[in-house]
């Protein structure tokens, strides 16, 4: 794939794409949250056990 070829594809990409209304983007935002949230929490708890285990059975 060539240079023109790439940006030709960005353009036709761009004209097919369409901004999201309002509900859309709340939706996408809470998802989002949520999903970094989890992480977050999936995270702390990981780094939690490791610092508490060691002093438990240390």
């Amino acid at each position: 794939m060539g240079v023109s070829e790439f940006f030709k594809s960005m353009v036709s990409v761009i004209r097919l794409s369409k901004k999201s209304d309002r509900d859309q983007f709340v939706l996408y935002l809470k998802l989002v949250l949520l999903g970094v949230a989890v992480v977050g929490t999936i995270g702390f708890l990981v780094k939690f056990i490791s610092t508490v285990l060691p002093t438990v059975f240390g």
